[in-house]
């Protein structure tokens, strides 16, 4: 089986809108969470959500392509386009043959449904966009990537809730290092933010009123978020020969079901899923240095988090240094594995490992090493991302440093 580099990385969020400005504000501890901006909040119990401030689809499409583009494919084809150019992907008629696409979205285009069911239930008109159904097909971003770069290769998306980007990656991995694709484009992309869906959160009574404090004590809930990432992932001795730039590698993939609640997490779920991937790597517990948690800051998560890693890490995970980076970018559901593999490989590539941003108080159920607020310097060669979501549906990405 072969090595699987990840060559090319672009993102879209409220922490920017390029790879860069994420780089930059994940290790200021800087949070994306403010107002909600492009929703009426009015009817709204909360308030708060982390999106990408300011958003029109100029400069990225014009209007006449923008109008078939839900604003959660578009934010996939802004990251897509990024990473092939941060990868300087060297196109080939064969290569856009076998070239791969996986994505992962929860929800799809949810302000295109939105505007449609206003249409027809409130306002009372007979018909709505023509575009409605191809606008809000979670499988659009895809589409849409395959028509951009002219990919004519294996394209889906996956839909596992909030790992549905997780999933996409790994299965993304395994299909490089398996030799059935040479490259592939993988990662997820999410916009929530339209009255149904928000109003649908509200009736969850999971988001909190104020903002995202992962494994805090005083932690009041989730905070949602929206935007993009997309990953190119190619055989490692390939990139090296074509000296490309290497972030980091993908040294293993875990998934696992928890079987038994559809909203409450299961602390044997996500051992399982974690011990997965160890397993794929081959690696040991004791050699890795970092986990970017699955972190949503509800009562049931963070705790039930911290018992798996104990679980699966012993007496390591006392020296183990976790944090959530949703602290910062929001819980960006199908897109949110996505944004943390990315935080994850920079904090392996730049030796800055991020923080818990917003955490006040210690948690005796959360007790371990958190990075509470302030980026740490470390040097670590390995890395967990993990993805826990509604449904018990589980992924786990492990990284390496190259």
């Amino acid at each position: 089986m072969r090595r699987v580099a990840i060559t090319g990385m672009g993102t879209i969020s409220a922490l920017g809108r390029t790879t860069a400005e994420f780089a930059d504000a994940l290790r200021a501890g800087r949070s994306g969470i403010g107002p909600i901006e492009s929703a009426d909040m009015s009817q709204i119990r909360f308030q708060n959500g982390a999106e990408v401030k300011g958003y029109c689809h100029q400069p990225y499409f014009d209007d006449r392509r923008a109008d078939f583009i839900d604003r959660f494919a578009q934010f996939a084809v802004i990251a897509a386009r990024e990473a092939v150019q941060d990868a300087a992907v060297e196109w080939t008629p064969q290569l856009r043959e076998t070239a791969a696409i996986i994505t992962g979205s929860c929800v799809g285009g949810q302000s295109t449904e939105d505007i449609g069911f206003h249409e027809v239930y409130k306002l009372g008109h007979n018909r709505v966009h023509p575009l409605t159904i191809p606008k809000t097909m979670a499988n659009a971003g895809a589409s849409h990537m395959s028509m951009e770069f002219g990919i004519t290769g294996p394209s889906f998306t996956i839909s596992t809730a909030c790992s549905s980007a997780g999933h996409a990656i790994g299965q993304a991995y395994w299909m490089v290092r398996s030799g059935v694709t040479d490259l592939a484009i993988t990662g997820g992309s999410e916009a929530p933010f339209s009255f149904g869906i928000l109003k649908a959160w509200e009736a969850m009574r999971v988001v909190s009123p104020e903002t995202c404090r992962p494994f805090s004590k005083d932690r009041r809930g989730m905070i949602l978020g929206e935007g993009g990432a997309m990953l190119v992932l190619e055989p490692l001795e390939a990139a090296r020969a074509r000296g490309a730039r290497i972030h980091a590698e993908i040294v293993g993939f875990g998934m696992s079901a928890d079987a038994c609640h559809i909203t409450q997490p299961s602390a044997e779920g996500a051992a399982r899923a974690m011990r997965a991937a160890l397993r794929d790597s081959g690696l040991a517990p004791e050699q890795f240095g970092y986990i970017n948690a699955h972190g949503t800051a509800t009562p049931a998560n963070d705790p039930t988090e911290a018992a798996a890693i104990r679980c699966v890490f012993g007496a390591h995970a006392q020296r183990l240094p976790i944090s959530s980076t949703k602290s910062m970018h929001g819980h960006a559901l199908g897109a949110a594995a996505a944004l943390e593999c990315v935080a994850a490989v920079l904090a392996l590539r730049d030796g800055v490992l991020p923080p818990t941003a917003n955490f006040n108080e210690l948690d005796p159920d959360c007790d371990l090493d958190v990075i509470p607020n302030v980026a740490r310097a470390a040097q670590v060669e390995y890395a967990l991302s993990n993805s826990f979501a509604f449904g018990g549906l589980n992924a786990v990405l492990a990284l390496r440093r190259v």
